[in-house]
């Protein structure tokens, strides 16, 4: 199967991707708004800001423009962050309709829209009528853009309410290193993808204080019942949360330097303020955003969600990191589950 993709966003996981189709003999069309990044990616093939040290397929065409990179697309896969979802999702749909075409939608981004607490599949079920298109699939789990390029072992999942489309996704990506699942929880799948980045912070922050592996664990596994209660609020499978895009998922963001959300979190710990961690990290903090979203979303729903509260207050409230930890410690005792 050779099918012509084009992929939308190319930072560290989107320029991953296309390489992984383009090695699975794929027509990639990697399309960025960058004309510098998108010259870098057709002559020295590298894209330095985003992914030290590796050198891209010599196959893999990039594009500014996005019209030329939708010409007779199969599929579209969008990996930009999520507050550009709905802007690219719109830009897309005019070419679409002006074309006559209707590809498959698949998205790997992660993270929930501020505002209107809408998922990436709504918003792009939204912006694209489903007579421009045909499935949204959800490509999400644990993965580093990093571990990735050295084909390391991943494992992700791809999430439709088609199986279809999900089987269609699963074909486009599986390599000898990348293997990919097929499931129908797309709410789950990605609530949890959002979600596990509030926990990379929290996390980051703890390692940056000095804790230990005991605290780390708690964080994760209280922060993972914390994604759950949210998610099966709006009828997710609550079996999701034991898989790749909710165990996982935690795992991976949170225990990593490669996280860039965990690398936030480590600096606020460290006593760095705010704004100069956003200033100088040089790519999206997914966590940030998501952490007002998810805490607004506990208080419309009437969800308790005591750390993702407690990370709110810090990041958006000011409040000091270890009062928050320990207001956290001694809250009144209660079961388990």
């Amino acid at each position: 199967m050779s099918e012509k993709i084009a992929v939308l966003g190319a930072g560290s996981w989107g320029s991953i991707l296309a390489n992984v189709l383009d090695g699975n003999g794929h027509d990639v069309r990697l399309w960025s708004y960058n004309p510098k990044q998108v010259e870098e990616l057709n002559t020295q093939h590298t894209n330095s800001h985003y992914i030290k040290d590796f050198t891209f397929s010599p196959s893999l065409v990039a594009y500014s423009d996005l019209a030329s990179a939708l010409v007779d697309v199969d599929a579209i896969l969008f990996v930009v962050p999520t507050k550009a979802v709905r802007a690219v999702a719109g830009q897309v749909s005019e070419i679409l309709q002006k074309t006559g075409l209707q590809p498959q939608l698949i998205h790997a981004s992660k993270g929930i829209e501020q505002k209107t607490y809408k998922r990436i599949s709504q918003i792009l079920a939204e912006e694209i009528p489903a007579t421009n298109r045909k499935s949204v699939t959800v490509l999400s789990g644990p993965s580093h853009a990093e571990d990735v390029a050295r084909k390391d072992i991943t494992l992700i999942t791809a999430a439709s309410e088609s199986p279809d489309a999900a089987k269609y996704t699963q074909k486009l990506f599986m390599t000898s290193y990348f293997r990919v699942y097929t499931n129908s929880d797309v709410i789950g799948v990605e609530i949890g993808a959002a979600l596990k980045n509030i926990i990379a912070l929290g996390a980051g922050a703890l390692h940056g204080l000095g804790y230990g592996d005991n605290a780390k664990a708690a964080l994760m596994t209280r922060g993972l019942a914390e994604i759950s209660r949210l998610a099966t609020s709006f009828g997710a499978d609550p079996m999701t949360f034991i898989g790749l895009s909710g165990v996982g998922d935690v795992i991976v963001t949170a225990t990593s330097s490669n996280s860039r959300n965990w690398r936030a979190g480590d600096e606020l710990g460290r006593g760095e303020a705010l704004d100069d961690v956003i200033n100088h990290m040089g790519m999206v903090i997914e966590g940030l955003a998501t952490t007002k979203a998810a805490y607004e979303l506990s208080q419309e729903r009437g969800v308790s969600m005591p750390i993702t509260e407690a990370i709110y207050q810090v990041i958006y409230k000011g409040k000091d990191i270890r009062q928050a930890i320990s207001d956290l410690m001694q809250r009144e005792g209660r079961s388990e589950f």
